[in-house]
């Protein structure tokens, strides 16, 4: 019988005010996926439970205005302990961890993970409530966010989500570097690309998207998902570059797409686009310059949340 996976479930305390610069400092240190639970959703909870008591402690409401939570989700074993200190480098905000389960596990992430519109085209749909109805004009995008993150959630996705649905071109290739749960590919090949190549340094990775595809009925004929590092690997670089992407994209940290643009010309058709997101608003200016640098006009800015999402092009 395979062991049970444990989790720990990490609880950082922030504020109103404090949440943007944390989340930032995160996603800056490698987390692609998060939890965020503010004093709405406590507000929530009385509401839906209040039939449980007959009042409710004012003292405790005083309390929690203006508290925020962000949660994280790591294995209960020495890699995973070793992945939390990577993560949570440099931060000082109050922190706890809590065991948990595989089931309470999966029902801490399911409960925040509901069905969304994203951009104007897309509908994301966590594969346990496939069965919702999809409003019209929408495109479903059926998902298991699985070990690996990349929900649609964030900010920086939904960026790079809306710059899919404007960049894609209907039977061209897709390239998706840092691919997570192959979100982003998955997404231009339900609204029309012919085939994608996702690639992560995490190996986890790979499954996830393989997944993810199968839910969507995309086979591996046309969703490839490679685990490597490109900035550190040439020889995936030349395997790569055997083919020449329409749409290359590239939702990382500004640290990696500063110096993946130098790589960008090898992967790109020569009037492709390379749509690059996860950048923290006060990094954008040098993400633009980098991109200059390396023979990219950037055609459009898009922000959200503190965050910043360029398309650029060749010449």
């Amino acid at each position: 019988m395979a062991e049970t996976i444990k989790w720990l479930e990490v609880t950082l305390e922030s504020t109103a005010a404090g949440l943007d610069a944390l989340t930032a400092r995160l996603t800056a240190n490698g987390v692609t996926g998060l939890v965020i639970e503010d004093e709405g959703d406590f507000q929530r909870f009385l509401e839906e439970n209040r039939k449980y008591w007959d009042y409710v402690d004012e003292e405790l409401l005083e309390r929690m205005k203006g508290v925020c939570r962000v949660k994280l989700y790591v294995t209960d074993d020495g890699d995973g302990r070793a992945q939390l200190a990577r993560w949570l480098e440099g931060i000082e905000a109050p922190c706890r961890t809590a065991p948990l389960g595989d089931g309470d596990w999966a029902y801490s992430w399911q409960k925040y993970y509901q069905p969304m519109p994203v951009g104007e085209r897309l509908y994301i749909v966590p594969q346990w409530e496939r069965e919702a109805p999809v409003p019209a004009g929408r495109t479903a995008l059926y998902l298991n966010p699985g070990l690996t993150f990349g929900t649609g959630s964030h900010a920086s996705t939904q960026l790079c989500l809306g710059g899919v649905e404007r960049y894609v071109r209907p039977s061209a290739p897709v390239l998706d570097l840092g691919c997570g749960s192959g979100i982003l590919s998955l997404a231009a090949l339900a609204l029309g690309a012919s085939s994608a190549v996702a690639v992560d340094i995490d190996p986890k990775a790979v499954d996830v998207t393989y997944e993810n595809a199968a839910l969507n009925g995309i086979g591996r004929d046309r969703c490839t998902a490679l685990a490597g590092d490109v900035l550190e690997s040439p020889s995936l670089r030349r395997e790569l570059a055997r083919q020449r992407y329409a749409l290359v994209l590239a939702n990382i940290v500004a640290d990696v797409i500063i110096p993946l643009s130098a790589w960008v010309r090898d992967f790109s058709a020569p009037d492709g686009t390379f749509l690059c997101s996860g950048i923290i608003d006060t990094r954008a200016d040098e993400v633009r310059a980098a991109l200059a640098h390396n023979g990219l006009t950037v055609l459009e800015r898009w922000e959200q949340n503190g965050w910043v999402a360029f398309a650029a092009r060749l010449g």
